[in-house]
C-alpha cells in the first residue's frame, strides 16, 4: 500500500502564507498557483498550502493536527529554532518544554494552524 504523500494546510492567503512557511522552513515552493502552494519536504512528498477550503481557516475552528518538524539533537537544538523563529515574531502557543517524546513546543502560522517542533524520534 503506498504511503501518503501530500500533506495539505488550509490557509486563507496564499502569497501571505507561502512567504510564511518559505521563511520559517528555509524552502522554496516547486508549485506556484494563486490558490495552491507546494513545497517539496522530501523527495516524492509534499506540502501544500491551498485556499480551496480557506473557510476552514479562521481563528474560531478547533485545530485537530500539526504540522511537525523533528529536529537532531539534544534539547538545546529545539530551543535554538525556538529563539530563531521567535526573533522571526511567529506566535508562540506553547513555549519550550519537556513532553513524553522530548523538548518541544507549538507556534501557530497566521491561519492558526499548529506547528509543533520536537527531537527526533
Amino acid at each position: 500500500m503506498p504511503a501518503p504523500n501530500l500533506f495539505l494546510v488550509y490557509v486563507r492567503e496564499a502569497e501571505a502564507a507561502t512567504e510564511f512557511y518559505r521563511s520559517l522552513f528555509d524552502i522554496e515552493p516547486v508549485f506556484t498557483s494563486p490558490r495552491y502552494v507546494a513545497f517539496e519536504v522530501a523527495p516524492g512528498v509534499l506540502f501544500a498550502l491551498w485556499t480551496g477550503r480557506s473557510d476552514h481557516a479562521t481563528a474560531g475552528t478547533p485545530r485537530t493536527s500539526e504540522v511537525g518538524l523533528m529536529v537532531p539533537g539534544s534539547a538545546s537544538a529545539v530551543d535554538e529554532v525556538f529563539a530563531q523563529w521567535k526573533a522571526k515574531g511567529v506566535t508562540v502557543l506553547e513555549s519550550p518544554h519537556d513532553d513524553v517524546f522530548g523538548r518541544t513546543f507549538v507556534v501557530a502560522d497566521p491561519d492558526g494552524n499548529l506547528i509543533r517542533v520536537s527531537p527526533v524520534d
